[in-house]
């Protein structure tokens, strides 16, 4: 019985893997699809092409990976042009622009990438022969341990004498004031009176954003020399005898520089007086990337929008104090931030409020709440270390992440923690991350349109459990003032997202500017802002991330009222049907639920916030 299951689950195996090779096939050799095309396959090839290059190609910061790519990704706007966008129902229409704007988003990404190897490359001496050799294995062919072991043993020498040139830079620049601005990525050769001659060396000035870039890109290149010598080391006598010593100085070399970058030239020690450092992406790359996620607003328009909604804020603020006796809204939330549980209660003060969520959707009818999604979530808590970037509660794979302080921080941590994650800031947080907010959202992508997961947004992700705030709030989910301005404040602080963050792509506001915004008008502990700054200027999350929660709660906002608000659909039907979607634009969902005509060269449009 075993061995007929066998053979039955391997002949399964062979027919599909027969089947994609054939559809592989037909999509390679056919210039023009059929009128019959089926954008969620279509799709699914692209993603399947690209999945595989990405992965075949595993090379960070290598021109044969930027190349092939391109490739892939020009090919794919050939086919993409080669298909008939009449001849497709609404749903293949949007899937048609999805693709389109990503294909292109790809190409612009590249560009960026190559932009930045190219500032870096000075700082990646390895870079070239390590890959090269890996490129070679790729290829096989054959290998010549003796010469490899050249190569390699010549890495140290180099990594030396760019570090000698980065000193000299260093020592000349004690003399001078002011100093550069650290959230530009910049390499400055400054010559001397001997650096005409060959045996003098040329002093290398680099600012710290571009050592701390250049510091992970050598993490990655070392990377690739460790896979390199692990497929032959031990499999090739020859190879252990000549490779092995050089492979482990020149590893030493790099991980040795890259520590050097990062913690002598930009200054990252771990702690928590390291500084802040992003890089602005100016005005010009903010309006393309605007206009990929299909948001027709400048990012003018936009801070203008966020002020707005701030100004709002502070109005109820207000309202809600002096509800608790308070003429300052300030002291009322230092009230509210007081009212934390005792070491140990966190995470069931999150189960607790979780029940009290759902039970208030069912009690309304708002949305349909799968028993399964009620069943899969758990609970656990982020260590100090990771709050440094992640000071509050988020989700993660059935998970909510919980904020908290631990035995091992400094006492005023402590404090600060539990201040910022108190009984009414979690009440709406818990909300937000588990039902009817992300994690309801993640299970509903995972059961509909899953070819969308690729397209993924924050304008859809985050703007769906911010517009759940919104109406939570409409409908009384606080039970009392203090609940009210646990949710006005993180209302208050997406506000402030987006005026910080975009300021800050636009040169306008430095990082300690953005920290003092937030503690001094949105009332964060310094603690939580700092580390929430250093989220937004990092490299984690794409530049318009911290737009994405308010911005995409309006546009959900606004799709509610023009069906909801109409009588046109019941709140769960609306609710129901936008999960059904996937992560994509809101555009684009609203031009599926209004039955909205679209055509190939179809662009934001839709002005949501008046």
């Amino acid at each position: 019985m075993k061995t007929q299951r066998f053979t039955s689950s391997l002949l399964r195996m062979i027919i599909a893997v027969v089947g994609v090779t054939l559809i592989g096939l037909t999509s390679a050799q056919t210039s023009t699809p059929s009128r019959a095309t089926r954008m969620d396959d279509f799709i699914r090839l692209y993603e399947a092409d690209n999945r595989g290059i990405e992965s075949f190609y595993q090379m960070p910061w290598s021109e044969a990976a930027f190349d092939r790519v391109e490739r892939m990704v020009r090919d794919w706007q050939q086919r993409l042009r080669a298909i008939d966008f009449e001849a497709l129902e609404l749903q293949g229409r949007i899937d048609y622009l999805l693709l389109r704007n990503e294909l292109a988003s790809e190409l612009a990404r590249l560009t960026r990438e190559r932009g930045r190897l190219g500032e870096m490359k000075e700082l990646l001496p390895s870079r070239e022969p390590i890959q090269k050799l890996e490129q070679s294995r790729w290829k096989m062919e054959p290998l010549n341990p003796q010469q490899a072991a050249a190569a390699i043993a010549e890495i140290p020498n180099v990594v030396r004498k760019l570090r000698e040139r980065i000193d000299l830079a260093r020592k000349a620049k004690e003399t001078k004031t002011p100093e550069s601005n650290t959230n530009k990525a910049s390499i400055t050769e400054t010559p001397t009176q001997d650096s005409t001659k060959s045996d003098k060396l040329t002093p290398l000035e680099v600012s710290p954003l571009l050592a701390k870039r250049s510091a992970d890109a050598i993490g990655a290149v070392r990377d690739t020399l460790k896979n390199w010598f692990s497929a032959y080391d031990g499999f090739q006598p020859d190879f252990s005898w000549w490779v092995r010593k050089p492979h482990e100085d020149a590893s030493a070399a790099i991980e040795e520089f890259a520590k050097y970058l990062r913690e002598d030239i930009a200054g990252l020690k771990g702690k928590d007086e390291d500084p802040l450092l992003g890089e602005p992406i100016g005005e010009t790359k903010l309006v393309s990337d605007l206009e990929a996620e299909l948001i027709p607003y400048t990012p003018a328009e936009l801070i203008h929008i966020g002020e707005r909604e701030f100004a709002w804020c502070e109005a109820e603020m207000k309202k809600a104090a002096k509800e608790m006796s308070f003429d300052d809204w300030k002291q009322a939330l230092k009230k509210v931030k007081s009212e934390f549980v005792p070491p140990g209660g966190q995470d069931e003060l999150v189960s607790r409020f979780a029940r009290e969520s759902v039970q208030f959707l069912k009690t309304h009818d708002l949305v349909t709440v799968p028993p399964l999604c009620e069943e899969l979530w758990r609970i656990s808590m982020i260590s100090p270390q990771t709050q440094k970037v992640l000071p509050y509660a988020a989700y993660g794979g059935q998970t909510v992440l919980v904020a908290y302080a631990k035995d091992e921080m400094k006492h005023e941590d402590k404090l600060m923690s539990m201040r910022g994650n108190n009984r009414h800031f979690t009440r709406i947080v818990t909300a937000h991350e588990l039902i009817p907010g992300h994690h309801l959202q993640a299970f509903m992508s995972a059961r509909n349109n899953t070819h969308r997961a690729r397209f993924s947004t924050p304008f859809y992700v985050e703007g769906w459990a911010l517009h759940w705030e919104m109406l939570l709030w409409d409908l009384g989910y606080a039970q009392t003032p203090e609940d009210r301005i646990g949710m006005l404040f993180w209302r208050m602080h997406r506000a402030a997202r987006i005026i910080v963050s975009l300021k800050f792509h636009l040169g306008q506001m430095q990082p300690l500017e953005m920290v003092d915004f937030l503690v001094d008008r949105v009332g964060h502990e310094r603690m939580g802002a700092t580390s929430e700054v250093r989220r937004f200027i990092g490299d984690a999350y794409s530049p318009l991330y911290q737009c994405g929660y308010m911005i995409g709660g309006l546009q959900l906002r606004a799709l509610h009222r023009e069906l909801v608000g109409a009588g046109r659909m019941s709140g769960k039907q609306f609710h129901d049907a936008v999960l059904t979607y996937g992560p994509i634009p809101v555009e684009l969902i609203r031009a599926g639920m209004l039955d909205q005509s679209l055509n190939a060269s179809t662009r934001a449009s839709w002005k949501f916030a008046p």
